[in-house]
């Protein structure tokens, strides 16, 4: 690729400025002339210019935005290694550029728009970006200038771009980082007090509190389990306490009939004795009456002769008393036993009248109360079986309902029991449902750490293989092309230069020495011939070579080794400087240049 010409209409302190550029070209100006500014044109047309200050005090465009202008534009003409030209002129107050073929033809739609940067043409042209033109092609002011204090930092640089293809990207120190960045924010397994440690024990802690509570939920699940088999055995009871209620109401009705007939048999009973008291007592008075007869005749005799004799004093009546006496006797015991006999009969009688009426009624009323009860006792048996009609004799029925009673009691105080103890079990219960919770977002955390740490895993995995891939595959043809280079800035000095876990530089005996027992100008040397190697093996177009005062620090010699290296690449040379050594070397060499003065 060559630029081929430069126009800046207005752009920093640049105004009205017109370039042609050949194929190695020095623009000279003294400090502040707008070297550095040229520079930044070129990049920020091809890429855009950024608003954001990426670290820096101000951004970009605010730097180099005109101060008396409003026109912030310009333009450049370049071709590609396939001799195709390109027109691209940019508004820097716009995101996109105008883009045009070697016809005119406005092909700005042809390209990859990102909606941040804007047209990515020239990335899309040269298969590299910003950052990677300033880390290979372009070398910005004192980039290159080491000394003893920085020499182990350009080492580390030229390691950088062997193990990562970036100079400020090492891939020992990614390693390292990602390894850090691992254990600070996820942990491994075998850490402690990290994320992932903590994480993994505060699950294994909700688990544990959760089983243990689950525990509680089996003793929840048996308690539920006995009050629905209690109160299936309660709801049984209940339901012949039901049955034993209306056999016993048929029994309480009958109650009434039965005491009636009870007491119905009862008198009977009693007059059966009554009869038998009233002919024993018989018997006892007409024994009586004989002796009582007896004594009042004796009496009425003893006091008739005491009165003859005291009185009357007369035999004959003596002797007609006692005459009369036997008869009138007899005849007295006669009158009384028929009197006895017919009263006698008549209250057996009335007794045994009573008595007939009374088992007529007993029986009217026992037949009465077995047909009610039969048919009550069908009723129920057809509803709830033949099993119930022992039940209606009240000594059993009153057995068993005292025992169904019992067994209502007991299921109900039971069941009252394990309430309680669910009331104690459901607190611990109401756990569950934060603990779950608990273990679901934890679970969550632990997986999105585990997620992490694969992607860091996988991250060093890839920069891994990148790295071995670099260096089995890249590194070969990349040690070449670096030798070669060498060879010609050192003008024969050192001809090979192998870059592996460390680098060293073949002397002319065939001995290795390590880098860092180079002078500094030598690692200078090296440095920039592995930029300019770099970028041949990630780009198909051979680059401009853009260097701002990157020999400031150069001696004589060394300077004329690397202007006659930079005149034979096939790379356009841009060489920004504010003294005349470029030039003069250039001169005496007879080396052709342009010159472009600032």
């Amino acid at each position: 690729m060559k630029i081929n010409s430069i126009k800046i209409n207005s752009y920093g302190k640049l105004k009205d400025k017109n370039f042609d550029l050949e194929k190695l070209n020095i623009i000279y100006g003294k400090n502040e002339s707008g070297k550095s500014t040229l520079l930044n044109f070129i990049l920020n047309l091809f890429f855009n210019i950024s608003k954001n200050k990426d670290g820096k005090n101000i951004s970009d465009f605010e730097k180099y935005f005109p101060w008396n202008e409003n026109d912030f534009s310009g333009k450049i003409i370049y071709q590609l290694d396939n001799n195709k030209k390109y027109d691209v002129f940019r508004d820097f107050n716009k995101k996109n550029p105008q883009i045009f073929d070697e016809n005119g033809i406005d092909i700005s739609k042809n390209y990859n728009i990102d909606k941040k940067i804007g047209n990515l043409f020239f990335q899309d042209q040269v298969n590299i970006d910003k950052k990677t033109m300033l880390s290979t092609v372009v070398a910005s002011q004192n980039e290159i200038k080491i000394d003893n204090a920085t020499q182990n930092l350009l080492i580390q640089k030229i390691a950088n771009i062997v193990e990562s293809g970036e100079e400020d990207v090492s891939y020992k120190n990614a390693i390292n980082k990602l390894d850090k960045l691992l254990l600070s924010e996820v942990g491994t397994r075998k850490s402690q007090n990290r994320p992932i440690n903590i994480s993994i024990e505060k699950l294994n802690n909700y688990e544990k509190e959760l089983n243990n509570i689950k525990k509680y939920e089996e003793n929840k699940y048996e308690i539920e389990e006995n009050s629905k088999e209690i109160n299936k055995e309660l709801l049984i009871e209940q339901e012949n306490e039901e049955i034993y209620k209306k056999i016993e109401k048929i029994l309480n009705n009958n109650k009434i009939n039965e005491e009636q007939i009870n007491i119905k048999k009862k008198i009977l009973e009693e007059n059966k004795i009554k009869i038998e008291k009233i002919k024993e007592n018989n018997k006892k008075i007409k024994k009586n009456n004989k002796n009582i007869i007896f004594y009042i005749i004796l009496l009425i005799i003893f006091i008739i002769n005491l009165f003859n004799f005291i009185f009357i004093k007369n035999k004959l009546i003596n002797i007609l008393i006692f005459s009369l006496i036997p008869i009138w006797i007899a005849v007295i015991i006669l009158q009384n036993k028929k009197a006895n006999k017919n009263n006698l009969k008549i209250q057996i009688e009335t007794i045994e009248n009573s008595n007939i009426e009374l088992s007529n009624e007993i029986n009217e009323l026992e037949e009465n109360l077995n047909k009610i009860n039969l048919e009550e006792k069908n009723k129920l048996i057809n509803i709830y079986g033949k099993d119930i009609e022992n039940l209606f004799n009240r000594s059993i029925l009153t057995n068993i309902i005292e025992k169904n009673k019992n067994n209502i009691n007991s299921s109900i105080l039971e069941l009252h029991k394990l309430e309680l103890d669910l009331d104690n079990i459901e607190p611990k219960l109401e756990q569950i449902a934060d603990l779950e919770e608990k273990i679901y977002f934890e679970k969550e955390n632990l997986n999105k750490l585990e997620n992490k740490s694969k992607i860091f895993n996988i991250t060093r995995e890839l920069i891994e293989n990148s790295y071995l891939e670099m260096k089995n595959n890249i590194t070969p043809k990349f040690n070449k092309n670096l030798s070669e280079n060498i060879e010609k800035i050192t003008n024969g000095k050192y001809k090979k230069i192998i870059l592996n876990d460390d680098i060293f530089v073949e002397l002319e005996n065939g001995s290795r020495i390590s880098i860092d027992m180079l002078s500094t100008g030598t690692i200078e040397q090296i440095y920039l011939a592995l930029r300019l190697s770099v970028i041949d093996e990630i780009s198909s177009e051979k680059l401009p070579i853009m260097l701002d005062e990157t020999f400031a620090y150069y001696d004589n010699e060394r300077l004329e080794e690397t202007l006659k290296f930079l005149s034979q690449i096939d790379n356009q040379v841009i060489i920004f400087s504010c003294t005349e050594r470029e030039k003069d070397i250039l001169n005496k060499l007879k080396i052709n240049y342009n010159l472009i003065n600032l």
